[in-house]
């Protein structure tokens, strides 16, 4: 046998030696950190986190919760990572004034074009709680500049007034908050639901008409409140309203629900109905306490859809930063009614919403 003849099988077998060598690398190759997407997230999703609120603009999230003193926002396509946003702020508080302090439950809209940011803000007396509003004509509304269009005025008197939602129905504009028949000074802490009609996105026109109150034993731990109105649509278009009931410092803090009559007037207290049970409320064993103020918003791709909320991870936390932030699917009943279930336990592994 001639040397070439015995050179041309070693050379043969090293090639595929290499090829053999190469491919096993490549295969167990350990992915990239940050390279797989997560296929479940647990719960809560953010700490120091209350009263939460979600906007969607298609694929795109809008988040921000109430912290005092400015208000940010968390840009997201994915609000199973929210945690992983560094947020933009978009509003400090001045140094005195009217909305100086108490900024609290912020909710971005997209309205005629614009985008509008309402507000609670007071001088740090309780008395002078008030809605106020921010708009902004960029398309991004981490980018561009916030313009204070001020105070929303209630009609036909300056009252008591926190929580703003936005109702679009029929293409008219309502305006949905908790507030007391009261300017300030009294003694009676009573929170009451009211609406007024809008003749753009930051003027009240009146009158201010009252529709929900606090009268079943759920809304009343603590001192009689309803609170954190949220518009929810069925997939039906139906209005319902969501809501929250009792003091946020107590541990049955919890929510409700009202529907709006098909083809109704929503300025007519006799158009919407009360539910006379709590729809969504804590559970000890999931280390959920005080749940409510929360928003809704839907899975990327459309087919599912999700409520966000605050809840005390353990008893007798109060009404403060100790309250997170949480979320979980939810369904509907045949009739068009949300089914919320319980609350989904911390720690838990949960699928990411559909779409992520």
């Amino acid at each position: 046998m001639s040397f070439k003849t015995l050179y041309r099988p070693v050379i043969l077998w090293c090639v595929s030696l290499l090829f053999i060598n190469a491919s096993c690398k490549k295969e167990t190759q350990a992915p990239k950190p940050g390279g797989e997407q997560a296929v479940t997230f647990t719960n809560p999703l953010l700490n120091a986190a209350p009263d939460p609120w979600v906007f969607q603009k298609d694929t795109t999230y809008y988040y921000m919760h109430t912290l005092g003193n400015r208000i940010q926002i968390w840009k997201t396509g994915r609000m199973s990572r929210l945690k992983d946003v560094a947020p933009v702020t978009v509003f400090t508080a001045p140094a005195s004034g009217g909305n100086s302090r108490d900024i609290w439950a912020p909710e971005l809209f997209f309205l005629n074009g614009k985008w509008y940011i309402y507000y609670t803000g007071s001088d740090g007396n309780d008395r002078t709680h008030r809605m106020w509003v921010l708009e902004n004509a960029n398309p991004d509304p981490t980018q561009g500049t916030w313009t204070d269009k001020g105070k929303l005025l209630t009609q036909p008197a300056d009252l008591w007034s926190i929580d703003a939602t936005v109702l679009q129905q029929d293409g008219s504009l309502f305006m949905i908050w908790s507030g007391r028949p009261f300017a300030g000074g009294s003694t009676d802490l009573t929170q009451h639901l009211y609406i007024s009609k809008m003749s753009n996105p930051f003027t009240l026109t009146g009158p201010t008409v009252q529709i929900g109150s606090p009268q079943n034993t759920w809304e009343r731990h603590g001192f009689p409140v309803n609170e954190g109105p949220e518009i929810l649509r069925n997939p039906a278009g139906k209005v319902l309203l969501v809501y929250s009931g009792s003091y946020c410092g107590d541990d049955r803090y919890s929510l409700g629900l009202m529907t709006l009559k098909e083809g109704s007037d929503p300025m007519s207290p006799a158009s919407w109905t009360e539910m006379s049970a709590p729809v969504f409320t804590g559970l000890a064993s999931a280390n959920a306490f005080g749940v409510g103020h929360n928003g809704f918003f839907k899975s990327r791709d459309g087919k599912e859809d999700w409520i966000i909320y605050h809840a005390n991870s353990a008893a007798g936390q109060g009404c403060g930063s100790s309250r997170n932030v949480r979320m979980q699917r939810f369904t509907w009943t045949a009739d068009g009614l949300p089914t919320f279930g319980e609350p989904v336990a911390t720690g838990r592994s949960v699928p990411v919403p559909s779409g992520e």
